[in-house]
């Protein structure tokens, strides 16, 4: 496959390439609207450490790894957390999107579900291991997940970028 190139405007990364069409068709990165694919802050590093993408400003300068990380990272002041979490569980073969509408940083979906035909299982929240919560926040947080029927899922990222995951989910007595 043909390494895509992609254009970040602004906080945007998106292409047209038949290389980003094949890419969302055969692994669910992107979200297409019209002809292009426009991709995740997080989608588009990892697809650059992957080496299948290039990523160019409006004047057409390539963008380095090292410069797009400074980029995304004033974008995003989470963004280095969440990109670790994303990087981990997307080697392990889920399928992150983004979850703005239910208040969390990720909708998961379980190996082998596809983005459109299944739901995702899990409402991701990472969090760095220093990240204090309120008992109120993780409360709101699980009713969230809950009302969605998805499972709540927090990520603690370590100071060396170990992930742990804790899945919470309601029980019926």
């Amino acid at each position: 496959m043909e390494i895509i190139k992609a254009v970040l405007i602004s906080d945007k990364v998106s292409s047209n390439s038949k290389s980003s069409q094949d890419l969302f068709a055969s692994e669910r990165f992107g979200e297409k609207s019209g002809e292009k694919v426009f991709y995740t802050l997080s989608e588009s590093l990892y697809l650059v450490e992957e080496d299948k993408m290039e990523v160019y400003d409006s004047k057409d300068r390539k963008i380095n790894t090292k410069d797009l990380l400074k980029k995304f990272q004033k974008i995003d002041k989470k963004f280095k957390i969440k990109y670790i979490v994303f990087k981990d569980l997307r080697k392990k073969g889920y399928i992150l999107k983004t979850a703005l509408k239910f208040g969390a940083d990720f909708r998961v979906y379980e190996k082998g579900k596809f983005v459109g035909e299944d739901h995702a299982k899990w409402l991701l929240f990472p969090v760095s291991e220093n990240h204090q919560i309120t008992w109120q926040d993780f409360s709101s947080k699980n009713r969230v997940a809950h009302s969605t029927k998805k499972n709540l899922l927090i990520a603690v990222v370590d100071e060396e970028n170990d992930v742990s995951y804790y899945e919470i989910s309601w029980l019926k007595p």
